[in-house]
């Protein structure tokens, strides 16, 4: 599946994207709030400046991804590994979880 077409779907009232393959998917900018993207495969995807408040993004493989200026308050990140991703200290503190997550820099978080 492509990033369009999780929009196109998120616009008609679809939030349960849970285990799509989205590698490299181009949702910048996209109001996604709420989307439920648990064990999604996200690696190398370009969420640049997109809206996940209040998402699930529990367990994903979020490897590489591009968050910068994303919005993560209140997102479930529980189990995601965000291994070399570009992400503020500032935005990851605004999120509702980050038990056992894999950070930027390789650890996990308690």
């Amino acid at each position: 599946m492509n990033g369009r077409v999780v929009i196109r779907r998120y616009e008609t009232g679809k939030r349960n994207f849970s285990r799509t393959r989205l590698r490299e998917a181009r949702l910048a900018g996209a109001d996604l709030q709420g989307i439920d993207l648990s064990w999604a495969y996200l690696r190398g995807a370009n969420l640049n400046g997109t809206n996940l408040a209040e998402s699930n993004l529990m367990g994903s493989d979020m490897v590489g991804v591009d968050l910068i200026d994303a919005d993560l308050s209140e997102a479930d990140l529980r189990g995601a590994n965000l291994h070399k991703a570009e992400v503020t200290k500032t935005q990851l503190a605004q999120a509702k979880s980050l038990k056992h997550t894999i950070m930027p820099d390789g650890h996990r978080h308690k």
